[in-house]
């Protein structure tokens, strides 16, 4: 996964981490995640505020 795997970053921080609430969640512990999850192959340099963002609010509506 790519950072612009934005649904699936989502999808695998929701399995990942089922108890924890997304908009909670600062963006440094939510790159961290991110680039912890297996099959994430993306340089954690290419990462910015806008997709930190975007997946912090795929995460929030696949808890819905």
């Amino acid at each position: 996964m790519k950072w612009t795997d934005i649904n699936d970053l989502a999808i695998e921080l929701a399995e990942a981490h089922p108890d924890v609430d997304p908009l909670r969640i600062n963006f440094v512990d939510l790159m961290n995640w991110v680039v912890a999850l297996p099959g994430f192959d993306d340089n954690a340099k290419h990462c910015g505020e806008k997709i930190l963002e975007a997946i912090q609010q795929a995460w929030i509506e696949e808890m819905q």
